[in-house]
């Protein structure tokens, strides 16, 4: 069952706990080996982060579009949702040749930038269905359930990956 909130305050500290325990476990992957594969693992500490990069960007992407009056289509005009692998693909192309270091830092920012986001939405705008053009699938979620499902879920999901890779290659 997925977790769910009373209020913005408190989505915005279940993102801040996961996220620095998430990011946490990044601390003394070496970047010589943040692209090595480990049985069992279904992506690298590099694809990790490049696939966390990749949603949380979509998520202030498709606000930032929807406020400018441009039509969004999730989760990319490039890529439907019946394309993931494609789309997961496009996000390691893109960040994968960053540093670890810069990842991180990016993901920082982006993760920052959706707080800020956040604080900014009144309660029935986060908690309300129908509120975004974007966010108005069949399913009808609420904001706060994207926001969720591209934080704290996929942090908490892939700090297991994470700790699991280490322990597969003997960095932990």
């Amino acid at each position: 069952m997925m977790q769910t909130y009373k209020d913005k305050t408190e989505l915005i500290e279940a993102i801040k706990k996961t996220y620095r325990f998430y990011d946490n476990e990044f601390d003394g992957i070496k970047e010589d080996e943040k692209n090595r594969d480990a049985p069992g693992i279904d992506k690298t500490p590099s694809q990790n982060i490049s696939y966390q990069l990749g949603w949380t960007g979509l998520l202030l992407r498709w606000e930032s579009d929807e406020k400018g009056g441009i039509e969004v289509k999730t989760p990319t005009s490039e890529y439907k949702w019946n394309n993931l692998k494609g789309l997961y693909q496009s996000f390691y192309d893109q960040y994968g040749s960053y540093h670890l270091a810069e990842q991180r830092e990016l993901l920082q920012k982006q993760v920052n930038e959706i707080i800020e986001w956040i604080e900014s939405l009144d309660h029935e705008t986060l908690f309300t269905p129908e509120q975004r053009q974007w966010a108005t699938t069949p399913a009808k979620w609420p904001v706060w359930k994207w926001v969720h499902i591209n934080t704290v879920a996929p942090f908490k999901n892939f700090r297991t990956q994470l700790r699991k890779w280490k322990k597969e290659t003997g960095t932990d």
